[in-house]
């Protein structure tokens, strides 16, 4: 036994100091063991997480079934159209494992728009391969992936968005599940939006997100009110030939553009015609706002030499069986301010006799109305006119007010262009153009008419048909035109077109609106009646006084154009 304080054996010391250490060795190697283990654990659960516990939809992704497309936006870099990444849902109905029955009530509660019964077709149908669902989230995707069916395939693909809905639907259009333009702008420039080596760089097109959306505004509060089968309306830049807004309505939305809004398919029966484009594709009798052409064009061609020229509109002319008429008759000779002012047919019928056929043709073929407009759009309409054999003096005549010829709103709204901006003709465009890309343009109007035109334009809105358009300080011209529609062939009693083309402001004009109400009906607003002056006109003051400001536009209430020397040859003012 070892006294207390008694020394420890020098061994002894040496066997602790090796037992020490070899403890301390022993702890640093778990240390390290576990510096080296814990990341490898990890990286072991990440990649658990990622591809094993993931399998049904990593190792069933396939590459993109539709290829990247170049974002489409609109003139101040808006956001129009764009690519993101999505999910297909297919099966391999021979393989499936579970109850079809249980399966199909489960996606379908999962799905929206997909209903239990097209799921179960799918799922028992005989074929090898059937997609379930196209655009599907990533949240939903996921549901549908723990469901556990092995022969259901989540493939990653490519999908369009249009993030403004049904915002400039027909000019958009949109892309099939291919990745395939369909119709609209996609269909058009198909090959550009495709391009791999372009599909970083976005496309901008001419038109303003906040022009079209006050556009359409207006023009479906109007459609509503009147009850009407549809409306059209543009905004077009007079001097670029830029379109800033295209509307058709009914519309649709290119999410989902087979799909009516209630969520059920269009089919023959059910198809309510909102995917027609009627700015461009719709052929229309646009009435007597084709009165200013035929003035301007008697005007060019020198048979009008003064604005105090008279016209005999003392009684109808008589062609034949068919009989000319003003529906607001003054029964006497009239000047050309009054002719236009008072729009009466039977005046501009002996304005378009004077100057001849040749003349009327000639005016029409320049601005393009014998052939379809010439816009990136591929839904275009070929007008109607007579042939030639059968353009004798009946046909003239009619044609001179807006009868007998049918072309788009398009092509009217150009025309306004033409005749406003100084009598140059450029081809419209829905792609935005460089200062320095602007056409020079084809001569159709001397600038010498273009100003006359200008002032009777201006004039018709201050003391003629047209009053209702007159917004304030806008210096608002055009023209109102109230022709009845064509069916299979015949005209429909009862049923109009009502159009107003304008262009403002007509001191130094900028922009043309054209409008069309398809069958307006009538409303409390418009005292019952149905012709453009009533309906469309104060939609125009609308659109006018709140596109100005976003164009630049300053209403100025102390401006004006001097149409005294217009006013001179002229009475008393019509009445709507």
């Amino acid at each position: 036994m070892m006294l207390a304080g008694a020394a420890v054996p020098p061994a002894r010391l040496a066997g602790q100091r090796q037992a020490a250490q070899a403890l301390a060795r022993q702890r640093l190697v778990v240390i390290m063991l576990l510096f080296v283990a814990v990341p490898a654990v990890l990286l072991v659960r990440l990649v658990d997480l990622s591809v094993i516990e993931a399998t049904p939809i990593a190792a069933r992704s396939t590459s993109s079934a539709a290829p990247p497309r170049a974002d489409i936006v609109d003139r101040n870099k808006v956001e129009l159209a764009r690519t993101y990444e999505g999910y297909a849902i297919s099966v391999e109905p021979r393989k499936l494992t579970g109850d079809p029955r249980v399966l199909a009530r489960s996606i379908a509660a999962i799905l929206p728009g997909k209903s239990e019964a097209d799921i179960y077709a799918e799922l028992t149908h005989k074929g090898s391969f059937r997609y379930l669902s196209r655009s599907v989230l990533p949240s939903e995707a996921k549901r549908i992936n723990a469901l556990g069916e092995p022969a259901i395939n989540l493939v990653r693909e490519a999908q369009r968005l249009y993030p403004n809905y049904n915002l400039a639907s027909h000019v958009i259009g949109y892309a099939d599940d291919a990745g395939v333009g369909a119709v609209g702008m996609e269909k058009a420039l198909d090959a550009r939006l495709s391009d791999k080596d372009s599909r970083g760089t976005p496309l901008p097109l001419s038109i303003d997100v906040r022009v079209q959306q006050a556009l359409e505004h207006e023009l479906r509060a109007l459609y509503i009110d009147q009850r009407a089968k549809g409306a059209a309306g543009v905004v077009l830049d007079v001097n670029t030939g830029e379109i800033l807004a295209m509307t058709s309505l009914p519309d649709f939305n290119p999410n989902s553009p087979g799909k009516r809004e209630d969520g059920t398919v269009y089919s023959r029966e059910t198809d309510d015609g909102s995917r027609f484009n009627k700015v461009t594709f719709g052929g229309y009798e646009l009435g007597s706002t084709f009165k200013a052409l035929t003035i301007a064009s008697a005007l060019n061609a020198g048979t009008i030499k003064s604005m105090n020229q008279k016209y005999d509109a003392t009684r109808p002319i008589q062609v034949a069986r068919f009989r000319i008429h003003d529906d607001h008759a003054l029964n006497r000779w009239l000047t050309v301010p009054e002719i236009f002012i008072h729009s009466s047919n039977i005046g501009t019928a002996r304005i378009a006799m004077e100057a001849g056929r040749d003349v009327q043709r000639a005016m029409l073929e320049q601005l393009g109305f014998f052939k379809p407009i010439a816009v990136e759009l591929p839904e275009r309409a070929r007008p109607q006119y007579p042939a030639l054999s059968n353009w004798g003096d009946l046909a003239l005549m009619t044609i001179s007010y807006g009868h007998g010829i049918t072309v788009s709103p398009l092509h009217l709204a150009n025309a306004y262009a033409t005749l406003v901006n100084g009598g140059l003709y450029r081809d419209p465009t829905l792609l935005k153009r460089a200062p320095g890309e602007v056409p020079a343009g084809r001569r159709v109007f001397t600038s010498a008419t273009s100003d006359t035109m200008r002032a009777l334009l201006r004039l018709t809105v201050t003391n003629g048909t047209g009053r209702k358009a007159n917004a304030p300080g806008y210096r608002v011209g055009g023209k109102t035109g109230t022709a009845e529609k064509i069916e299979n062939g015949r005209y429909v009693r009862g049923q109009n077109v009502s159009t107003f083309a304008a262009a403002f402001p007509m001191d130094a004009p900028r922009y043309v609106v054209v409008a069309m109400i398809d069958d307006p009906r009538g409303s409390k607003s418009t005292f019952g009646f149905k012709t453009a002056g009533m309906v469309v006109a104060p939609a125009i003051t609308r659109i006018v006084e709140r596109i100005g400001p976003i164009l630049g536009v300053r209403p100025d209430p102390e401006k004006d154009m001097d149409v005294s020397s217009m006013l001179a040859n002229t009475n008393d003012m019509p009445k709507e």
